[in-house]
């Protein structure tokens, strides 16, 4: 197995040495986390600094830095952190894959991600031609109702007619909450059967740093990978403007408070790395752990 694992990220190196896409290596520490509610960071404290620093849970925040000074394309292979649940998929550290083309749309990343999986994959499980859905597509093929204009009692009514097990005060009336268990216990199982699917054009309220779409802004630029019903990769179409990000996290950061939650700074760094120019970029994060589950045929990561 310990070859295996080695001879995979050979393979994803090999991949993008032939694009000429720069590897890069960022700090795990940062004096700052995520502010995303859904996503807890651990906290590290130490003797010699005043505020505590947090381990990463992803390199995004320091690669656009990179892409910001210039840097052109580059990827990652790295260690995230994350703390919560552990399980079949998930663990509070994990290998991640992350990286940012210069000059690419979604849909030239979307087509990348394709090759790269092409290239590391066996036949059986790539043998069909990707499909590719809109996030609203799904929710009225599965389940029969638009995402984009559905109320949370809408919402909660189909959860109930799907008898899934959930206690609707623990919920609340967050529409994201509730469209996010139904993409998870409906919709997500039944994706990437027979080879590669992705899912695009996201809910604005999900965007977290991607773009809106310039021709329809109640949807975000960004897709997600599944092979057999396991969620793969997450990427978009990177957000250039430094006001709507700092914007986004203040949001973040209210919804963290009114709702108990842990209070960590934005990346004032980031904010101002957007300032000075992120160039025109699409990006995407892989679970490594998962991709190689998938590619040795392991139940669990």
């Amino acid at each position: 197995m310990l070859k295996a694992k080695a001879g995979f990220c050979r393979d994803i190196r090999e991949f993008f040495s032939k694009r000429d896409v720069i590897e890069v290596d960022t700090p795990v520490l940062s004096r700052y986390g995520t502010v995303d509610p859904s996503i807890a960071s651990f906290e590290v404290n130490s003797a010699f600094s005043k505020s505590p620093l947090y381990l990463q849970t992803s390199p995004e925040f320091a690669m656009k830095k990179l892409l910001c000074n210039g840097s052109g394309s580059i990827y990652q292979i790295c260690h995230s952190f994350r703390d919560g649940e552990e399980g079949r998929l998930h663990r509070h550290e994990f290998s991640m894959l992350e990286w940012y083309r210069v000059g690419f749309t979604m849909f030239d990343l979307i087509d990348e991600v394709e090759e790269l999986v092409l290239s590391i994959f066996p036949v059986k499980v790539t043998s069909t031609k990707k499909q590719v859905f809109s996030y609203s597509e799904l929710f009225l093929k599965y389940l029969d109702i638009d995402p984009l204009v559905a109320t949370v009692i809408q919402l909660q009514q189909v959860a109930y007619c799907n008898k899934i097990n959930i206690n609707k005060d623990v919920m609340g009336d967050d529409r994201d909450s509730w469209l996010n268990l139904l993409m998870s216990h409906l919709i997500e199982p039944q994706l990437g059967k027979c080879g590669l699917t992705f899912v695009y054009g996201y809910p604005a309220s999900q965007a977290a740093l991607a773009q809106l779409n310039q021709d329809d802004n109640r949807i975000a630029d960004r897709f997600e990978l599944y092979i057999n019903g396991v969620e793969i990769a997450n990427g978009f179409q990177e957000l250039q403007d430094a006001q709507e990000q700092l914007r986004r996290f203040q949001a973040e950061q209210q919804y963290r408070a009114d709702n108990g939650m842990m209070q960590i700074p934005y990346d004032k760094e980031l904010i101002a790395a957007l300032e000075k120019g992120l160039p025109f970029c699409s990006g995407v994060a892989v679970g490594l752990d998962r991709l190689f589950m998938l590619r040795t045929g392991a139940e669990s990561i």
